[in-house]
């Protein structure tokens, strides 16, 4: 497989960018965290030169926020059925299978993993989820995983040192 062909990494959002865990306040204001970790990843996924996208089943201005933070154009929620959501996806930005990646945690994501030239999951994914990804992260959901993904993909197009060069310490140049 030629990775340098995906160019765009796909996210689902609770149980992948987050830990799965929804807190709603008194006044119903919904609350996520997210990982300063996997922020920083996609970032470097961007830096690189490539695109990230989420696809999420529930509707969260937490999410939409989030993402605007990173810098993350593309966002579909409220995609009960994800397959349709990333269909559209690939046929508004021009897009093949063998161009993307995607990282689910749960059973809506397999029809699109099927798909995807590199599907991945978080550590604690559903184990049919796991079993159908090329990569599990030893990272759980929320907590570094889409991170750890990000360099692998990095590594595997030979990408990763021209990211994080700039944050070598320079050489001795004395005598």
């Amino acid at each position: 497989m030629d990775w340098t062909q995906i160019k765009m990494l796909i996210l689902d959002c609770d149980g992948v960018l987050t830990d799965g865990r929804i807190i709603i306040g008194g006044g119903g204001d919904e609350q996520k965290q997210f990982d300063v970790r996997d922020g920083t990843g996609i970032k470097y996924w961007q830096r690189a030169g490539n695109r990230t996208a989420v696809i999420t089943g529930r509707t969260s201005e937490v999410v939409a926020k989030r993402a605007d933070e990173l810098g993350i154009a593309i966002v579909r929620q409220g995609a009960t059925v994800k397959l349709n959501a990333y269909d559209q996806l690939l046929a508004d930005e021009g897009l093949t299978d063998a161009e993307t990646a995607y990282v689910g945690d749960d059973l809506p994501d397999l029809p699109v993993m099927r798909r995807v030239a590199f599907p991945a999951s978080v550590a604690d994914a559903a184990p049919a989820v796991r079993a159908a990804a090329l990569y599990v992260a030893a990272q759980p959901g929320g907590r570094g995983a889409v991170r750890e993904i990000i360099e692998t993909l990095l590594r595997l197009q030979g990408r990763w040192r021209s990211i994080t060069a700039r944050y070598d310490a320079p050489t001795d140049q004395g005598g």
